[in-house]
């Protein structure tokens, strides 16, 4: 069986995060490890997120524990510091795929490109992936130029992220370009790829980007060819934000169990 680690924060309520990681690697028949960075929390009262960085030792020691045997393949998600960033990329081990999803919190694009979690981000991690899954507002603060509007911009962006060192770029375009139509891009460093597909209409698509990366993930470390292993992650994630759920009064879930049809498992029954 192939182990798959994530680095990731804790998402309580269960959507996103190294929850989502782990649903997934285990509906792609992988074995999910976890090293967890952070933990994010929902205010009952108002549904405001809170997220606490766990300290560097915690980390450290949870990281040796996942790397104390074989790896497949190993995806980040949210390092909420500069420092967490560093001791991560101390701590991989070499010549294992990784999977960066570029986690970076706050909502301003401009604000957040010259943070040092960026810049860590591009020295240290980006260099050594195999692919990296950027949103559109992600991809602008990596390649530092700004908010992304057009796809002639997504590809411009996916060039300057690949003069990183990473091999493959996924620009995931969301519903921002288009209103009927999604398109994810994919830049392998000498050719783009266009990956078009039609909007769900549905709030509940919590944990969408956590969940392509982490399908992304499992199908490399099951040996899928990349462009393979992104069209999966695309149909994945799709049947996910199909099948949503609400989950409390603000926030609903992609459901991670949809491709496989999950919620039919283990049905009781009491016919002979």
């Amino acid at each position: 069986m192939k182990k798959v680690v994530t680095i990731a924060g804790s998402d309580a309520t269960g959507g996103g995060g190294l929850e989502a990681d782990l649903k997934t690697f285990q509906e792609f028949g992988t074995f999910g490890l976890a090293a967890i960075t952070s933990i994010v929390t929902l205010d009952p009262e108002n549904g405001t997120h809170h997220l606490q960085k766990l300290p560097l030792e915690w980390l450290q020691k949870q990281l040796a524990s996942v790397f104390a045997g074989p790896i497949d393949a190993i995806k980040t998600g949210l390092l909420p510091s500069k420092e967490m960033i560093y001791l991560v990329d101390n701590q991989l081990p070499k010549n294992i795929p990784l999977i960066v999803d570029p986690v970076i919190g706050g909502k301003d694009t401009q604000d957040f490109i010259q943070s040092e979690q960026v810049q860590a981000l591009r020295k240290k991690l980006l260099p050594q992936a195999l692919i990296t899954t950027p949103n559109l507002r992600e991809a602008g603060i990596l390649s530092e130029l700004g908010d992304l509007t057009s796809e002639k911009q997504m590809q411009q962006a996916a060039k300057v992220i690949a003069s990183l060192g990473v091999k493959h770029v996924v620009i995931k375009g969301g519903a921002r370009l288009a209103s009927h139509q999604t398109l994810d891009l994919h830049y392998d460093g000498k050719n783009f790829y266009r990956y078009p597909h039609p909007v769900i209409d549905t709030a509940y698509n919590h944990g969408a980007g956590c969940t392509f990366a982490a399908a992304l993930t499992a199908a490399i470390a099951k040996k899928f060819p990349v462009d393979q292993a992104i069209q999966l992650a695309i149909d994945f994630v799709q049947a996910a934000i199909a099948m949503g759920e609400k989950i409390n009064p603000y926030v609903g879930h992609v459901w991670h169990g949809a491709y496989t049809h999950g919620e039919k498992r283990l049905e009781y029954s009491n016919e002979q």
